[in-house]
This record gives C-alpha cells, sequence and structure tokens, in this order.
C-alpha cells in the first residue's frame, strides 16, 4: 500500500473541482483509473431544469445548486458505503467531478455526503478555459458562461482540506502532481 493508498483510506473521497473547461472529467476519470476507485461526473446529477438553464446561456442560482449538491452527495455516501461491504483491499472510496466553485458549496457536498473529502482544485488562466470551452462540442455549457463561473468562484482557501493543481500542463503531469501532492499529505 503506497501513501496515496493509506491517505484515501482516511479521507475516501477525492472531488475535482473547478469552473468548466478546467477538465474535471478528464482529471477524475484519470485518478479514478490510476486508483483503482470508481468515479462520479457531477453533471449527471443535475436536474434536467438545470441543464436547460446552463444549455442557454443562463447561469445557476444557489437555489438551483442545492438540490443538485445534496443529490451529488448522496450518490458519494451511498458509493462509499457500497465500496465498503465489499471487503476490499484497495480504499473504499470514489473520484467525483464537480464544480464546487464556493465555500458553502464544498460544505453543502461535506454534509450531504457524510463524508471526509479532499477537494483537488484546477486553476488556469481565463485564455486556456476560454480556449478549451471554445472547442467543445458536445456539453451543454456554453463559453458565454465562463465569465459567470469565474464571478462565483471562491478559490479554496487554507481551512479546506484542499490542494491546488495548474491546468497549464498534460494530463499526466496533472495525475503526477495531484498524487505527488496526496503523498506529501500523507506522510506529514
Amino acid at each position: 500500500m503506497n501513501n496515496a493508498t493509506a491517505y484515501l483510506n482516511n479521507i475516501p473521497v477525492i472531488v475535482v473541482m473547478g469552473v468548466s473547461g478546467c477538465g474535471k472529467s478528464t482529471i477524475g476519470k484519470a485518478l479514478s483509473s490510476e486508483l483503482g476507485l470508481p468515479f462520479l461526473e457531477g453533471d449527471d446529477f443535475h436536474p434536467p431544469a438545470n441543464i436547460e438553464k446552463m444549455s442557454n446561456a443562463i447561469g445557476l442560482t444557489d437555489d438551483d445548486r442545492w438540490p443538485w449538491l445534496d443529490a451529488l452527495g448522496a450518490a458519494i455516501h451511498e458509493k462509499c458505503n457500497a465500496e465498503k461491504d465489499k471487503n476490499k483491499v484497495v480504499p473504499n472510496g470514489v473520484i467525483v467531478s464537480c464544480s464546487a466553485l464556493k465555500h458553502n458549496y464544498r460544505q453543502r457536498l461535506l454534509n450531504a455526503s457524510g463524508e471526509q473529502i479532499l477537494f483537488v482544485y484546477l486553476d488556469g488562466s481565463c485564455d486556456t478555459l476560454l480556449s478549451r470551452m471554445q472547442s467543445r462540442t458536445e456539453h451543454y455549457m456554453p463559453a458565454s458562461l465562463l465569465d459567470s463561473q469565474l464571478e462565483t468562484l471562491e478559490k479554496p482557501t487554507n481551512d479546506e482540506l484542499a490542494i491546488t493543481v495548474s491546468i497549464e500542463q498534460s494530463v499526466d503531469k496533472i495525475v503526477d502532481e495531484i498524487l505527488d501532492k496526496i503523498n506529501h499529505e500523507a506522510i506529514d
């Protein structure tokens, strides 16, 4: 068992977070594969009304987000407990993609899941994010909502269990940096 695995026995959930276009799903799936943990796509838990609003370039309100965060939190809890029942040697956990833009959204997710969560904030320049969003053809979130997301964003603070990783590098390097930071946390 490596340090990352030992750490994940205590903190079973990694939420890959950030604004649209930062690579939450791509990095989440890569971490899932690397760590042998299931992956939950946060976007799958949005109610249809939220997807409709975003598709029409209408930003979500806090009231729009609460049911989504509650549903995602319940799914995290269910997944962690289902995995615990399997008496697995690997850690009981899950990798999740979720924008988690504000501190109170992260708190809501923590409360709804009842699990310890490590937030991995994917940080990137506005130009990189905009370029990525403009190149996506099969995602409901239009590039026109990037400014709204950046205005809403409250980067994780020192009082939160979170690490920050730059997206200005390859997927492999991002995953390696995340695992290195998790290993460092496990040692400290």
